[in-house]
């Protein structure tokens, strides 16, 4: 991915890495190189940090990268880490070994909203009740079940309107955030003008023989006086104009 070493200073209080533009294909090895900044960080330095990581199916897709997740979450604690991975679908956890040992190791686990498809399997890993199953399938946004241990409850998550709007990927609220921007920030283009007192407009002098030899003026057209201009018109500058 990168042809030399990077001249960005990644010791600012905030970085980003994003991994937006990048190919399906080279997404979970970069997201796998930043993961492994940040462990290089976390052992050097040791100190209280959290860390999120979400859509966590790029790197449970591969065996290397799986197994470099595993190896976080088992020695989280010894260096004053908490690991929190978030993943659309519970499945891509359950369907490779490095992915259960990373909810047994877990403490606390969410459970949100699960299709019909995978709730008997999601039912038999975390031991869910009847009532609990119809919960998970008919669960709106937000809503779900909460694992401390052997305790289970129900939940629901509310966000607070400013995080709420930071963090939505809703397109219909997304495109309504962007419209009222547009209305409170309007491009503002130059406007032009002129001072009162405009110029009169240039006239052009008639062309005599002097300034040109041999060359006959036309005689005047019927109340038309074909006389000389005693000055040329001033020349202002557009910059004067616009002031």
């Amino acid at each position: 991915i990168f042809n030399q070493q990077s001249n960005f200073d990644i010791k600012n209080p905030l970085t980003t890495f994003s991994t937006r533009n990048l190919e399906d294909q080279l997404r979970p090895v970069a997201m796998h190189i930043i993961l492994d900044f940040i462990w290089t960080r976390v052992r050097k330095d040791l100190k209280k940090r959290f860390l999120v990581l979400d859509e966590a199916w790029y790197l449970m897709k591969y065996q290397d990268s799986a197994s470099f997740v595993h190896g976080i979450a088992k020695r989280a604690r010894k260096y004053y880490l908490a690991l929190t991975t978030a993943t659309q679908d519970v499945q891509d956890f359950l369907s490779t070994d490095y992915g259960k040992a990373i909810l047994s190791n877990s403490s606390i686990q969410m459970l949100l909203k699960q299709s019909p498809t995978e709730i008997d399997l999601v039912s038999q890993i975390f031991y869910l009740s009847d009532q609990e199953k119809q919960l998970l399938l008919s669960a709106n946004v937000g809503e779900g079940l909460f694992f401390a241990g052997q305790s289970h409850v129900s939940m629901k998550v509310l966000a607070a309107p400013f995080e709420h709007k930071l963090i939505t990927s809703n397109p219909e609220e997304v495109l309504k955030r962007q419209q009222e921007e547009a209305i409170m920030n309007p491009t503002q283009t130059p406007v032009f003008n002129p001072t009162p007192q405009t110029p009169a407009p240039a006239q052009l002098a008639p062309i005599t023989n002097q300034q040109f030899p041999g060359f006959q003026s036309p005689p005047p057209a019927p109340g038309i006086i074909n006389q000389p201009i005693a000055q040329p018109a001033p020349i202002i500058p557009v910059n004067e104009l616009i002031k």
